[in-house]
């Protein structure tokens, strides 16, 4: 009988996406097969603490409650014998090790390369996009440059530092409105989960959703507005990543807000989205070509706008969407044949091919 593989699941973190990431992680654990996995989990409070032994449905209940039997932990940074250390010196299970990471982290410090980095760094294998691929996934300003540079049609826009906006508004807000008019959306560039994004249809509008917004981010972008409907499509693999059939997203607000996403149940999701063939067509090769252009692997979810002349145009790709039995990326992936369960066993999978990949290199 071969022994269970020790997937340890990272969950939580210091972003706004943390609620999200607690509840996603819950619908892995409880969807992963125990006969072919054992389950480990760390917990990251919003603070930033990491404790070994945190289940999801705990803070689910209990919003970060830490318990006797939660011990804080660090990573070993031994890429020789990667494993946890226990900060009170006390033994972990299996000596902290695992085979390995998933990491069902949403946001920053989490799905922005920084994590991987540690994990990189500490040598464990681990599910979805390296630094390169989730960092690029993450800042919505350069990740436009490489879609563009990829041929990708994107919505025109414009990027903003809080810099800029502090010494200079004026400039910037009548630049804004003769570059691309109004209604637009403004947007920090490294956050995700629609977390900080505004419409503005007026000047007085825009400069209250620039503020808005850089109280999340030193980096601000701006989008056109568009009439369209949203597309999204799910993407799985490495090198040869393949494009689940298209959904829709039919907000129950003015555009898919946080709240949209997460707190109100009237938004629609449509699947498969009602679209002509050649359209779904270009829209999984898009989405394919957008997962290769940032460099991401295991997973991707891609969302485009349609518009009613049926041009297309790619928005942004999420490197660790959301993982509940609801979320767009695992629903997309069972109505195209795949089924919850499998798709966890083929990132896993996916995850140490991606490893083992990088390790086959030299480094000096």
């Amino acid at each position: 009988m071969n022994e269970k593989k020790k997937v340890l699941v990272i969950f939580g973190g210091q972003s706004g996406e943390h609620e999200v990431s607690v509840i996603s992680a819950d619908s892995v654990i409880r969807s992963l097969d125990t006969t072919k996995y054992e389950i480990i989990t760390v917990g990251i409070t919003k603070d930033g603490r990491w404790f070994w032994g945190v289940k999801p449905q705990e803070w689910k209940e209990s919003k970060e409650q830490i318990m006797p039997q939660h011990i804080q932990v660090a990573l070993a940074l031994d890429p020789q014998e990667p494993r946890f250390i226990a900060l009170n010196g006390s033994k972990l299970d299996n000596d902290g090790k695992c085979d390995i990471v998933f990491p069902v982290m949403h946001g920053p410090k989490g799905e922005d390369g920084t994590l991987q980095g540690l994990l990189e760094m500490s040598g464990f294998p681990y599910v979805g996009s390296g630094v390169l691929g989730s960092s690029l996934g993450m800042d919505k300003d350069r990740m436009k440059a490489v879609f563009k540079e990829a041929g990708l049609p994107i919505v025109p826009h414009v990027s903003v530092f809080r810099s800029e906006l502090a010494s200079q508004k004026d400039k910037v807000v009548e630049s804004i409105s003769q570059l691309l008019g109004y209604p637009c959306f403004i947007k920090p560039a490294n956050l995700g989960s629609s977390v900080g994004i505004s419409k503005a249809n007026n000047e007085e509008e825009l400069v209250t959703a620039l503020e808005y917004a850089a109280e999340f981010d030193r980096k601000l972008v701006v989008e056109k507005g568009v009439k369209a409907r949203e597309i999204e499509l799910s993407v799985l693999g490495n090198d040869n990543a393949k494009a689940s059939i298209p959904g829709e997203i039919v907000p129950c607000k003015e555009f898919y807000d946080y709240e949209a996403k997460y707190l109100d149940a009237s938004s629609k999701l449509i699947i498969p989205a009602e679209l002509k063939e050649p359209v779904k067509k270009q829209l999984q090769e898009y989405a394919v070509k957008a997962f290769h252009a940032v460099g991401a692997a295991g997973l991707g979810r891609i969302d485009f706008f349609v518009t009613e002349d049926d041009s297309i145009f790619a928005n942004e790709i999420n490197t660790m969407p959301g993982f509940t039995q609801i979320s767009m990326y695992p629903k997309l992936w069972e109505a195209s044949g795949l089924s919850y369960r499998e798709l966890l066993d083929q990132l896993i999978d996916l995850g140490l091919e991606f490893y083992n990949d990088n390790t086959n290199k030299k480094l000096s």
